[in-house]
């Protein structure tokens, strides 16, 4: 008896195309709602860039929800990493989750905000502070 595996549509480990595909039914989502189309990628990469439609466009047609993914070198991959991203969009909005991603780029936007006028004049006067404490530890020179 010969042992035939399943065709695989993505060239990823069948393990991540099988979870890829769990979320899909849990979302509800099914592939006659995806629209799919190959354009070129933009970047470094030469002839082959300039030759080979390896980015992949998504559009899930119930939502609305565009995606354009052009990580990988090689279309097959992009493909699965755009299905990747489009179900996490897809998961936020009906979810209401709040993603990872969207938390760590809420952090760093937090963390580049513009101080308030009072906390500036705080932190400079912390600073004069610790200034005076560091002159006080100056040697004294002897000018005689």
């Amino acid at each position: 008896m010969l042992y035939k595996e399943k065709k695989r549509r993505f060239p990823v480990r069948a393990g991540k195309e099988d979870l890829l595909a769990a979320k899909m039914k849990e979302l509800g989502i099914h592939e006659e709602e995806i629209q799919e189309k190959f354009i070129r990628s933009s970047g470094a990469g030469g002839q082959h860039i300039n030759k080979v439609a390896t980015s992949v466009f998504l559009r899930h047609l119930p939502t609305g929800i565009e995606v354009k993914c052009g990580k990988a070198r090689t279309q097959g991959l992009n493909r699965y990493f755009a299905r990747k991203i489009l179900l996490e969009k897809i998961e936020e909005k009906i979810l209401k989750k709040v993603s990872a991603a969207l938390q760590e780029r809420e952090k760093i936007r937090r963390q580049k905000r513009k101080r308030s006028k009072r906390s500036q004049k705080k932190l400079l006067e912390i600073k004069r502070i610790h200034g005076r404490k560091k002159e006080l530890r100056k040697e004294v020179v002897d000018l005689e």
